[in-house]
């Protein structure tokens, strides 16, 4: 799961990258060619462009740095953790959540963050556990009905 979430960022870093090195100065130098700068809307939209994409840049840059030092061994063997695939049970109802990283977070996919209320509240329950969630809809009670591990996994 690592060597994954590494290969994303990777992947987005060098897209951002050719567009940072390559598009951007076509359209900043088209821009230019089109007069004064001061007033000129194509201009300063590709350097906004140019400085979110630095910002992206540098933040992905931290963000593998990060994973490269994870330390999966210190995730638990048997309790929810990073990269655990949980099935819970909501009023009789299944719902299967993968705890990821916030920027891997889609909840239409069944990918929750760690630092999502539900991704907290479910840190460190084993099976058979249950978990109290609060959220800004009310609580919402599950039971961790099976529990996948990072370790399981791999």
């Amino acid at each position: 799961m690592k060597e994954r979430i590494l290969k994303k960022f990777e992947d987005e870093i060098a897209q951002l990258d050719r567009e940072l090195k390559t598009e951007l100065p076509r359209e900043i130098k088209r821009a230019r060619e089109l007069g004064d700068l001061r007033e000129n809307a194509e201009y300063q939209a590709a350097k906004e462009r140019q400085r979110l994409v630095e910002s992206r840049i540098s933040l992905l840059q931290k963000r593998v740095s990060e994973i490269q030092l994870m330390n999966l061994d210190r995730i638990p063997h048997d309790k929810v953790g990073f990269g655990s695939t949980v099935t819970l049970e909501e009023d009789g109802q299944t719902i299967v959540y993968q705890l990821v990283m916030p920027e891997d977070a889609n909840v239409d996919d069944g990918l929750i963050s760690t630092a999502s209320p539900i991704g907290r509240a479910l840190l460190n329950k084993e099976e058979g556990d249950e978990a109290l969630v609060t959220t800004p809809n009310g609580s919402r009670r599950f039971e961790v009905v099976k529990l996948v591990t990072i370790h399981d996994e791999a």
